[in-house]
């Protein structure tokens, strides 16, 4: 004669099986994300976030800023507006990023 697991035993393996799913469906989501960040990035990067055309990065005193030849604008990553600021006074500069800066 076979035993029959107990409700509880059931109940056990139940949870264990739905936790092993949800973890693997996690790791699907996850890869997932990284995929579609992957292909955002690809998509835009080097972008101009205004009109959307290609940029370039051109040297600005000792730091690269991107440049949108098409619509003129000129962006800075992060930390390149600071490092302007401190590389000298460039007076200017200096009251531009108040704006930004504070």
């Amino acid at each position: 004669m076979i035993d029959r697991p107990s409700e509880k035993e059931e109940d056990f393996f139940k949870k264990q099986e739905f936790a092993r799913l949800r973890k693997i469906q996690h790791e699907k989501d996850e890869k997932l994300k990284a995929d579609e960040r992957k292909k955002l990035k690809d998509a835009h990067w080097m972008k101009c976030p205004k009109c959307g055309m290609d940029m370039t990065e051109i040297a600005f005193e000792h730091i690269q800023v991107d440049k949108c030849f098409s619509c003129e604008g000129i962006f800075l990553d992060k930390g390149e507006m600071e490092a302007l600021v401190n590389a000298k006074d460039l007076g200017m500069v200096k009251r531009i990023s108040k704006l930004f800066l504070g």
